[in-house]
Formats: C-alpha cells, sequence, structure tokens
C-alpha cells in the first residue's frame, strides 16, 4: 500500500462525530399537559434557563402554559395558564435580553408580550404587558432580535412583516411588498441586520429590513411543492431543508455571493413532515426535527467537501409534535451537554440531552467558547438608525446563573407627536392620529360653531322660561 494512501484519513476529524443524544428519566419530564392541536409548523414550545413555555389546548381563546425548569413530574390540572388571546396561539419566543419576558402571536391577529414572574401565580395571566396590533390576518410567526432591546419581529397570513418596538409599543417597520403568498419561516442572521424568510411562492428571500431591500432571492431552492424552512448559519450561509420533485426530503447549504449553485444539496428520505431546523453556531452543527418524526438527526456544517456532514441520529419510539430548543447558557456544562431539546409528546413534554463524551471532568473549552449572554449590544433606536453589533458573550466556565426577574417598562409615546413608520399605513397599538393642519383647523372651527348654538339654545330656553313663569303667575 503506497505510504500516501496509508496517510490518507479514513475517518473524518472531528470532536462532534460521538455526540450522542438521550432521554431523561422518568421523573425529570412534564407529565400531564395538553398540547396544542392546532395545525401549524411552529415549534409549539420555547425554552430559556428558566422556563418552559408551551402552548396547550384550551376552550375559548388561545392559552400557554409557563413551567419553572425545576418543576417536573406531574402538572397540576389547575396549573395558571397564560389566556389573553381571544383564539388560538400559533407562535411563542423567549426573549434573548429577558427571561421572563415571553412574546405570542395568534389567529386572533395580535402579539402579546407577557411578563413572567418567578415565583408561579395562583391564578392565570390575562394582562399582557403590551398588546401589538398591525396585522389583518392571524399571526404565526414571532421572532426577537438577537442583539437590540425590545426589538420584536411579527410575521402574519397578510404576507406582511412587521419590527416593532416592545418598549414603546409602536411599530418601526412594516415590510409590506416583498413577499407575494404565505411566509413559512423568517430567521435573523447573527446580529440582526438581515432576515432570510420562505414562502409559499417558492422563494427565498434575503431583505435587509432598514433599508426595505430585498438583497438576495432564490427561486426553488427545492423543487418540491411542501413547506421550506431556511435559517442562517456561520459566514452568512444558509441552510434550508424542503423536498425534491419527488417528495423526498432534502436539505440544502447556500452562498449569498453565489445563489444560483448550492454548496452542498443532499436527499435524506421520504417522509412528509416539514423538517425544523435548530443552529447551533457554538459548534456549527445543525439539528434537524421532523414534526409527526420520532427521530433528530443532526450534521456538522464545515468548510471542507461535503460541508454538511451526517453525524448521527437520535431515534425513539413516539413521534414528536414540537420541539423546544434551549440557548446555551441553560446547558449543563459540567456533563458536557451541548444541547437540550424539549419533545412535546401528546401529554408530556420530554427533554433530550445531546452529549460529547469526554473522559475528564474539567471544564471543556474546546466545546464551550464564549456564547451569547443576556445583554442586549444595542438599543432599539440605535439598530434602526443603522447600527450594528455583535451580541456580547458570556463565558460557561463556571456556569450560567439566570438574573433575578427584571421588569419589561413600556413607556408609550404621546401620539400626536408620533411620525408614521415606513412603509404603509396600519392600524396598530398606537392609534392612528396624524392630523394636518388643516384638519385639525376644521375640528376647532366646528366646536366654536357647536358652542355657539349650545348657547343660542340656552338663551332661547331661559326666555321661554320667564314668559311661561309670567303666564302662569297671572292665571293663579
Amino acid at each position: 500500500c503506497p505510504p500516501a494512501a496509508m496517510s490518507r484519513r479514513v475517518v473524518r476529524q472531528s470532536k462532534f462525530r460521538h455526540v450522542f443524544g438521550q432521554p431523561v428519566k422518568a421523573d425529570q419530564m412534564y407529565e400531564d399537559i395538553r398540547v396544542s392541536k392546532v395545525t401549524c409548523d411552529s415549534s409549539f414550545c420555547a425554552v430559556n434557563p428558566k422556563f418552559l413555555a408551551i402552548i396547550v389546548e384550551s376552550g375559548g381563546g388561545g392559552a400557554f402554559i409557563v413551567l419553572p425548569l425545576a418543576k417536573t413530574g406531574r402538572v397540576d390540572k389547575n396549573h395558571p395558564l397564560v389566556t389573553g388571546h381571544t383564539a388560538p396561539v400559533l407562535d411563542i419566543d423567549w426573549c434573548p435580553h429577558n427571561d421572563n419576558v415571553i412574546a405570542s402571536a395568534s389567529e386572533d391577529t395580535t402579539v402579546m408580550v407577557w411578563q413572567i414572574p418567578d415565583y408561579v401565580p395562583v391564578r392565570n395571566i390575562t394582562e399582557p404587558v403590551v398588546t401589538l396590533e398591525g396585522h389583518s390576518k392571524r399571526v404565526s410567526i414571532i421572532s426577537w432580535h438577537p442583539t437590540a432591546r425590545n426589538v420584536l419581529l411579527s410575521a402574519g397570513c397578510d404576507n406582511l412583516v412587521i419590527l416593532w418596538n416592545v418598549g414603546t409599543g409602536e411599530m418601526l417597520l412594516a415590510l409590506d411588498d416583498m413577499h407575494t403568498d404565505l411566509i413559512y419561516n423568517v430567521g435573523w442572521n447573527r446580529n440582526g441586520s438581515l432576515l432570510v424568510t420562505t414562502c409559499k411562492d417558492k422563494k427565498v428571500r434575503v431583505i435587509d429590513p432598514r433599508k426595505q431591500q430585498i438583497i438576495a432571492e432564490k427561486t426553488k431552492p427545492h423543487d418540491g411543492t411542501r413547506p421550506i424552512r431556511a435559517i442562517f448559519v456561520a459566514d452568512g450561509k444558509i441552510f434550508t431543508t424542503g423536498f425534491s420533485r419527488m417528495s423526498e426530503r432534502q436539505l440544502g447549504l447556500w452562498d449569498l455571493n453565489n445563489f444560483e449553485e448550492p454548496i452542498a444539496l443532499q436527499e435524506m428520505d421520504t417522509s412528509n413532515g416539514v423538517l425544523l431546523p435548530f443552529y447551533d453556531a457554538d459548534s456549527s452543527i445543525v439539528y434537524l426535527c421532523g414534526k409527526g418524526d420520532s427521530s433528530i438527526r443532526y450534521f456538522e456544517i464545515t468548510d471542507e467537501a461535503p460541508y454538511v456532514h451526517y453525524l448521527n441520529t437520535y431515534s425513539s419510539k413516539e413521534p414528536q409534535r414540537g420541539m423546544g430548543f434551549m440557548p446555551k447558557r441553560g446547558l449543563d456544562v459540567s456533563k458536557c451537554e451541548i444541547a437540550r431539546f424539549f419533545k412535546l409528546h401528546e401529554r408530556k413534554c420530554e427533554p433530550i440531552v445531546m452529549t460529547v463524551p469526554r473522559k475528564s471532568d474539567l471544564f471543556q473549552d474546546d466545546l464551550y467558547p464564549d456564547t451569547p449572554g443576556p445583554e442586549p449590544a444595542l438599543e432599539a433606536d440605535e439598530w434602526l438608525s443603522g447600527k450594528d453589533a455583535e451580541p456580547i458573550l458570556i463565558s460557561l466556565r463556571d456556569g450560567y446563573v439566570p438574573i433575578k426577574n427584571r421588569e419589561l417598562k413600556v413607556v408609550k409615546k404621546n401620539i400626536l407627536d408620533s411620525k408614521p413608520p415606513p412603509g404603509p399605513r396600519r392600524r396598530h397599538s398606537t392609534c392612528d392620529s396624524d392630523f394636518s393642519q388643516p384638519g385639525l383647523e376644521e375640528v376647532l372651527e366646528e366646536i366654536r360653531a357647536l358652542k355657539e348654538t349650545v348657547q343660542a339654545q340656552e338663551k332661547r330656553i331661559s326666555d321661554l322660561e320667564n314668559k311661561l313663569g309670567q303666564f302662569t303667575n297671572g292665571t293663579d
């Protein structure tokens, strides 16, 4: 055997080659939860280092349940819910900069933002901190900005993407004429300067939201007719999941600078569930969870061909109804845990831990580079004015301790001072009040005329009463 052939590596070197998934023990699951049966391709579950939130069935209106992470086992059937929507909740998302704040999107066309207390409340939470109204049809997608405080994105079945400043309750931007059909998903890049969207018109678009421009577009990254998903991965590349013309599930990796040809395109299987991709930027691993599947496949994305490397599959017997994905700061670094999923069954939620086997008990710095922490890098108005900033990173060497409850303060601006947001005006939470100067003058003139009429009528009534008084006095 020639030396060159002997020196060629047969197996690709990667510290993530042996990542394995394991469900937690039965007593660490969350039992007796009536998971929502709404037909929607959202994940139905959101999780952070403090809380687990799950969209649940509820009679009359929409609701989700919030459980402290430590509250495992059977959930009391009278456990308080978050119930403010008048129709089913379709998506929920925890604020990355405040572990006690969660946003919910609903079929009732509104987005609500909630403050969750650290203690378990006695009654249902019914009052949101702020309600955002601007969509004309159901809202199926919400996503917080990764680095700017209080910036929230919503996308509805009116083909409209709206960016809100939750701190003032006002609309910042409305991206209106960009999508010709139903929006399937929306994702931010790492610093929140760009969006990637997928749409029923079979296009993947990369959008600069502040310039309101589509900067790149790909028609039919996957030939099939079923929904496509897209997320940003490292170096601004885009990872997609979709279906081939023969209805095989596919994954693709694309470079923005050459959107015509994929860097990688791989066929997987013929199952018909939409693949939800979850990306861990610290390890460059993408986890694919299909709705209705009973497995999680995971791949490492690198700069070497074939660029998307299959690692392994976690398999189980039960299909998943939805999936939550813990941010890196919520993981147990002492056990070399690199991801934790919260798999929804029909009546329970099962955490699944992904681990890299290591013999040493010491902190593994190669597995845990500094990761985004809970501090925002920008204020909403700084971001809107054109500033960008990378996430503020924290070390996980000593583990992460969640911050105590910080209150979300909403300061509504004086509506008479507000200027309309760029893009078409829509009804939204601070109400439309763009009085033009001539219009205001007309109203004041009308009020003056009405006052004069009232005064004249009052004088006439007074005169008549006097005459009547004289008449009755004369007859007595």
